[in-house]
């Protein structure tokens, strides 16, 4: 395949992604409808195995597999989705194992498409399918025991693996009903639990990954292990855009170990028995690169570029009332403009992908957050079909949307392919860090106008920026609007009559994708610390004057009172220390935070955090507080210290050191609240970082009388 070929192949967001999605499992499913393939379900039955669908397998030892489409990164999917399928199921929890499903178009998340991890869409997507798939397969037990004691199903019920028999006594096991159970015909319709009948969801369970991954036995991208593996590292050129001019590979060949150098696509590869022995054939490499036209650029130019787009007349996202009318008539007009650095993901398993590639098989091992399009990827590079193209997800060391990208997968697969053997292609902390796909760099111009009682009259909001769905999938922009660029701006909830938002995309060199909470990670800090502008020039306080604008927004307000109460708000604080609060909705969930802090000799600690999400109806509140937490850690760090700057079209940042995470004596103390509520599921791996920021530079505000205009905080 030529370059051009492979940067397609690693983009299956492309227009050709749409026309081999049939073939490779994509498209979106509509309703719920999971037959087997009458050979699968023949082969079961042959087993004595129960597998009413693609989710559940029962074998006749009572033991009860169910198998999760969605990646494990850390947010509790594998515990999560098995309690959907179990809670309908009514089987014996202790007796639940869970496998990864492979890439098949059986499992394709219908919020997204494909087979996907992203959006905190798990539960929200599956919430209703899945239980409909363990209720399909307790419907077929309870028939499978009716007709072995010649009884009517309505006499018959299930619970904790066990079909019973009231009026006779009897009872059968799940396993020994599995064999006659794998013989009928799946029922047309089901009946779901009422939230009151539920046993496991809405329950603290402890997660199921979690022995594994104490006692080490769960297997990471990096962990994988196969004969004959050789480990590859890439040397790709550190300028955006810039291109392999040649290379002198004498070196490298001479280090113990390496067994090839490879150019391919992205740079070149220097292929070795182990990791360090591959390192140090990279570190012998001389390679000359044509740097291309962004050899001089820098973070000055970059900003100096989104100015000149705010200048430009944006795309509409929002508009009600007139609201530059009324901003022109103002007699109390606010103004501000706010910034945001670009940010890296930094996972904490850095990249990475083993591939094996033979004449008519290709097989991944790979800790990825889109089994899709892995598979494409795949199928594009060495030309084989759906079905001859295995993906085997890892658990993820972390994933906030960098993993559901294919840049390195298609890098293991040409390796696989050039080398005849397995290889393992390893990414460092530096590769990781210096080719990203960053949170955009964004600059916004925002003005208000306020009424005699300090509330706003009208509000307008412009931003500039790069377009992640413009790279991704191009398809999905819609009237020139990028919805992932407004979110968190375009929802805006405070009742206001006048208000106006737009958008200006200016796509720069630097590459830009998913980053957990997307728009929302920034727009909600922009949009709360410019309300407490206007609270202060009000001279209102900023949780009240926040409750006198959500007046239309119940779960808004719900959440805001909380937190206040929680946190105490308006009761005294030691000295040197001030509170900041803030709400954002996010992936169907609303969440609110107080921040409080202390600031002393210019230096800033976060101490407390206080937070009420309203998720809607909750699987495991476990898992909730817990992601609420990651969410705020996550946040926090990148609100604190997350900046990546570029010099000489370079990435300046490479490790730890130089764009430093939150360490554990930096943590604040957090406390999280949920919000009762019968509402459809929200998302919840997400919600819990955009209010985050906002939180606490409204708390820097309040103590130093000085808004914090651009990310990261400074004092």
């Amino acid at each position: 395949m030529n370059d051009l070929t492979i940067r397609e192949a690693v983009n299956p967001g492309r227009r050709s992604f749409l026309k081999a999605s049939a073939v490779a499992g994509g498209g979106l499913l509509i309703g719920f409808h999971l037959p087997l393939a009458n050979r699968a379900g023949e082969a079961a039955a042959a087993a004595n195995e129960f597998v009413p669908n693609a989710w559940i397998r029962i074998d006749a030892d009572d033991t009860v597999t169910l198998r999760v489409a969605s990646s494990e990164m850390g947010q509790g999917v594998h515990t999560a989705v098995p309690m959907l399928l179990a809670e309908e199921l009514d089987c014996e929890w202790a007796r639940i194992k869970v496998e990864m499903a492979p890439a098949d178009k059986a499992y394709i998340n219908p919020l997204i498409g494909q087979q996907l991890t992203g959006g905190s869409t798990t539960v929200r997507a599956f919430w209703t399918p899945l239980r409909q798939a363990g209720a399909a397969g307790r419907s077929l037990l309870i028939r499978a025991a009716a007709q072995s004691w010649k009884v009517n199903e309505e006499e018959c019920r299930a619970g904790n693996g066990v079909v019973l028999h009231p009026p006779s006594k009897r009872r059968a096991r799940y396993g020994e009903l599995a064999a006659q159970a794998a013989r009928l015909s799946i029922p047309g319709e089901v009946f779901l639990k009422e939230p009151g009948e539920f046993k496991l969801i809405g329950k603290p369970v402890p997660r199921l990954d979690t022995p594994l991954k104490v006692n080490g036995s769960a297997v990471f991208g990096m962990d994988v292990k196969l004969p004959g593996l050789l480990v590859a590292v890439v040397e790709r050129c550190p300028v955006f855009g810039g291109q392999l001019k040649k290379f002198d590979a004498a070196g490298a060949r001479a280090v113990p170990g390496v067994r090839q150098v490879v150019a391919i696509h992205s740079g070149v590869a220097v292929v070795a028995d182990g990791f360090w022995a591959a390192q140090r054939g990279r570190e012998a490499l001389v390679v000359i690169w044509d740097e291309g036209g962004h050899a001089k650029l820098n973070s000055t130019a970059i900003r100096q570029r989104l100015e000149r787009a705010l200048g430009k007349k944006g795309v509409t996202a929002r508009t009600e009332g007139d609201a530059t009318k009324v901003l022109n008539a103002a007699a109390k007009r606010i103004e501000a403009v706010y910034e945001a650095p670009y940010a890296a993901h930094a996972c904490m398993e850095p990249m990475n992908c083993t591939a094996q590639v033979k004449k008519d098989s290709c097989e991944l091992w790979v800790p990825t957050q889109a089994q899709t399009g892995a598979q494409f990827v795949a199928m594009q590079i060495t030309g084989l079909p759906a079905d001859k193209v295995k993906v085997n997800t890892t658990f993820l060391g972390g994933g906030f949307g960098r993993r559901a990208e294919q840049d390195f997968v298609a890098e293991a697969v040409q390796l696989a392919m050039a080398m005849g053997a397995p290889v393992k292609l390893v990414w460092t902390r530096e590769d990781d860090m210096r080719h990203d796909y960053y949170r955009p760099a964004t600059l916004n111009r925002l003005s208000a106008a306020l009424d005699k009682g300090g509330l706003p009259l009208a509000w307008r909001h412009e931003i500039a920026g790069p377009s992640i769905m413009a790279r991704v999938f191009p398809g999905s922009i819609n009237n020139g609007i990028d919805n992932t660029s407004v979110e968190g701006a375009a929802n805006l909830p405070y009742a206001i009559p006048n208000l106006h938002v737009s958008w200006v995309m200016e796509n720069g060199v630097a590459p830009v994708g998913f980053w957990r909470s997307v728009g929302s990670s920034q727009n909600a800090y922009i949009t709360e610390c410019f309300l407490d502008e206007l609270a202060a020039a009000a001279g209102k306080d900023p949780y009240e004057y926040r409750r006198a604008l959500l007046i239309k927004h119940p779960r808004h307000l719900g959440v805001l009172e909380l937190a206040a109460q929680k946190a105490g708000w308006g009761t005294p604080l030691p000295a040197g220390r001030s509170r900041g609060i803030a709400v954002a909705e996010a992936f169907g969930s609303f969440c609110a935070q107080v921040a409080e802090v202390s600031v002393e000799q210019g230096k800033l600690r976060v101490e407390r955090v206080v937070c009420a999400i309203d998720c809607g109806m909750v699987v495991n509140p476990d898992t909730v507080v817990a992601q609420m937490e990651s969410g705020i850690v996550y946040g926090l760090g990148a609100a604190l210290k997350g900046e990546i700057t570029i010099k000489n079209g370079r990435v300046e940042q490479g490790n730890f050191n130089d764009y430093p995470l939150l360490r554990f004596d930096e943590m604040p103390q957090i406390e999280v609240h949920i919000v009762k509520s019968t509402e459809h599921p929200g998302g919840v791996g997400e919600p819990g970082t955009p209010p985050i920021a906002p939180a606490v530079a409204n708390a820097v505000f309040a103590a130093t009388g000085k808004p914090v205009r651009r990310l990261p905080i400074r004092v």
